[in-house]
C-alpha cells in the first residue's frame, strides 16, 4: 500500500460560527474556539462549511471570520475555507476573498439545487481553480446538495495538483475506499460514524463535526490507527457512538455541536441564524448526559 498523504493534515473540524445573541459575528468567542479546537488534537480548522451556517454569512463576515481564525491559530494548524455556492460567480468571489484573507486551502461543494450536468459540475471547480492558486478539497455531499461527484469527474481531477483531497460525507464508504485506492486523491471522512471504518482502510484522516467536543479522543484514535493500533481506534469509536448519535443523530450537527461548546462555556452564545432553530430540550438533555458520561462537562 502506498503512504497515506495528509494534505490538510489528519484531525479537521469543521467550525461552528459563533454569533453574539444579537446575531452579530463574535470574532472573540471564535478566537477561542479555533483555540480549543487546536489545543484538543485538531490541525486543520474549517471556516464556512455547512456546520459554520455559510449560507447566512455575508461576505464581509466571512472575511472577517478568516482573518480571526489565520490570526489566532494560523501558525498552528491548517485554515480551510470554504467556497460553496450554486452560482459559480459566487463561489469563485468567496475563493478569491479567503485566499486574500490568508486561507491555507479551499473546500468546494458540488452546486447544489440547480444540479448541474457533470461536465457543469468540473466547469464550475475548473473556475475556481483558474481565479485561485489554493489547493482545493472536493466535498462530496449528495444528501445536501442532490448531486454526487461522478467516477468521470473524480478521474477527470485526479491529476491535477491543485485538487488533493476529498471530503467523503456520501454515506457509501465501500465506494470511497474504491475511489481513494484508484485515484490516488486524499480521501477525508466527513461522516463521523465512518471515521474509524475510513481511517483503517487508509484514509487521509476525518473532517468533523463531533471534534468540536471530542477532539481529544479522536486525536487518540488517529494515533492508534498510525500506529496499526485497530483494536484501540474501534473501542474508542464504539465508546463515541452515543456522543455522535446525539450530535448527529438527528442531522443538525451545526445546531447540536454549537450548543454542546456553548455548554462548555467556549462560545458566548448558542444564537443561530434563521432558518436553523435551537434544538428541543429533551434533545438538549441526551446530549448533556452523553457529555457527562464521557467527562466532557
Amino acid at each position: 500500500m502506498s503512504e497515506v498523504k495528509h494534505p490538510i493534515g489528519q484531525q479537521s473540524v469543521a467550525m461552528v460560527t459563533p454569533f453574539h445573541e444579537d446575531g452579530s459575528l463574535d470574532v472573540e468567542s471564535t478566537q477561542r474556539l479555533a483555540k480549543h479546537l487546536v489545543d484538543s488534537g485538531t490541525d486543520c480548522v474549517l471556516i464556512s462549511g455547512t456546520t459554520g451556517e455559510a449560507p447566512t454569512t455575508y461576505q464581509p463576515e466571512k472575511n472577517e471570520l478568516t482573518d480571526a481564525v489565520v490570526e489566532a491559530v494560523g501558525e498552528r494548524a491548517f485554515v480551510l475555507a470554504g467556497a460553496g455556492s450554486n452560482d459559480t460567480a459566487h463561489a469563485v468571489r468567496m475563493a478569491v476573498n479567503a485566499q486574500e484573507h490568508g486561507a491555507d486551502g479551499l473546500l468546494v461543494v458540488s452546486p447544489y439545487y440547480n444540479r448541474p450536468s457533470q461536465r457543469g459540475l468540473r466547469a464550475h471547480v475548473d473556475a475556481i481553480l483558474s481565479e485561485t492558486t489554493l489547493p482545493v478539497v472536493l466535498y462530496d455531499i449528495p444528501g445536501r446538495t442532490g448531486l454526487a461527484f461522478s467516477d468521470e469527474t473524480l478521474d477527470y481531477f485526479a491529476d491535477n495538483e491543485r485538487i488533493v483531497a476529498v471530503k467523503d460525507a456520501t454515506g457509501k464508504p465501500e465506494q470511497a475506499i474504491k475511489r481513494m485506492n484508484r485515484t490516488g486523491i486524499a480521501y477525508y471522512s466527513g461522516d463521523d460514524g465512518l471515521n474509524c471504518m475510513l481511517m483503517a482502510q487508509g484514509a487521509s484522516g476525518i473532517i468533523s463535526v463531533v471534534g468540536h467536543v471530542a477532539g481529544a479522543f479522536f486525536r487518540q484514535q488517529i494515533d492508534a490507527i498510525n500506529e496499526g493500533d485497530i483494536d484501540t481506534a474501534r473501542n474508542i469509536q464504539r465508546l463515541l457512538t452515543p456522543l455522535i448519535d446525539s450530535i448527529m443523530g438527528g442531522g443538525q450537527g451545526a445546531v447540536m455541536a454549537k450548543a454542546a461548546v456553548h455548554m462548555m462555556g467556549i462560545i458566548e452564545s448558542d444564537r443561530l441564524r434563521l432558518p436553523l432553530v435551537p434544538a428541543l430540550d429533551e434533545e438538549l438533555d441526551r446530549m448533556r448526559r452523553v457529555m457527562e458520561d464521557l467527562e466532557l462537562l
